[in-house]
């Protein structure tokens, strides 16, 4: 029920976005582009946003006969957690990560990177499948999904706010956007999409966690996989749009340092997670 409120919310929010938008550039008449726009990214984000990850991570679906191991643990998780078997992909990615992703259980899919099938052993990667799995059942992977979609939106509405302060909206003065509520757009809504992923994406890491220990009865594959994640992910560069990085189980764009990465992280810190793995904290 939660994040069925949260969808809506930002489905809602993103379609207000769009109209703000218009509103800023074309007045009246933009207000209504921007709610036809509204609702068609609203649509496009509930129906495809499972589509746009897959492809957006260019992940190919795996059968049994190319990776039986995959697919067996998969099994054995979704039988024990009672659920039904999620598509399975990967992607051509050198860096060791996974996501979850899709509107409910009936339409899920999870990726694994090769990198992942590279560098982790089967146990560890079982607990990762278990964490991913656990984000379908939370029904967690729909509002993380819109998120991505959303933040995608607002990277929209930036670039039409940008190209309307190159061309001008109009040949008087009274019929051009102002600069300065422009300007602001394009400052402000980056970070209010950094922000809005950060705050969605912190609280169903820890609870993947604790749900995917509780799954497997160990914490220790989960915490034993998030180390080499946590180290190798700063090392190995990924071609991950920012929109879609709070998705993976560990941030992938880790390498990439600014003065406020710990402020605006998608992700717990790696340390806090293992800890409490180790610390059998889900097992109470």
């Amino acid at each position: 029920m939660t994040n069925s409120l949260k969808t809506a919310v930002l489905l809602g929010g993103m379609g207000g976005l769009f109209m703000l938008i218009g509103g800023v550039l074309g007045g009246g008449a933009g207000v209504t582009i921007g709610l036809v726009l509204g609702l068609a990214m609203t649509g496009f984000s509930y129906w495809q946003s499972d589509k746009l990850a897959i492809r957006s991570a260019r992940a190919v679906p795996v059968t049994r006969e190319q990776i039986p191991q995959y697919h067996a643990i998969m099994e054995e998780l979704t039988t024990a957690a009672g659920m039904p078997m999620p598509k399975l992909y990967v992607a051509p990615n050198p860096q060791p990560n996974a996501f979850a992703t899709g509107r409910n259980p009936n339409h899920a899919a999870v990726c694994v990177t090769e990198g992942l099938l590279q560098h982790l052993s089967w146990d560890e990667i079982r607990g990762v499948l278990a964490h991913e799995l656990m984000h379908i059942r939370n029904r967690d992977i729909l509002i993380g999904s819109v998120a991505a979609a959303v933040a995608m939106g607002i990277t929209f509405a930036v670039n039409i706010a940008q190209y309307a302060m190159i061309f001008g909206g109009g040949s008087r003065d009274e019929d051009r956007p102002n600069p300065l509520v422009l300007i602001a757009t394009m400052m402000l809504a980056p970070i209010a999409a950094g922000v809005l992923q950060m705050s969605i994406s912190r609280t169903r890491e820890y609870k993947a966690d604790r749900t995917a220990a509780q799954l497997i009865g160990d914490g220790e594959p989960l915490a034993r996989a998030l180390e080499k994640l946590g180290g190798l992910a700063g090392r190995i560069p990924a071609n991950v749009a920012p929109e879609q990085a709070s998705a993976y189980i560990a941030n992938p764009l880790a390498g990439r340092r600014s003065g406020l990465s710990g402020l605006f992280s998608t992700h717990p810190p790696m340390e806090d997670r293992i800890a409490r793995l180790r610390d059998r904290s889900w097992a109470a």
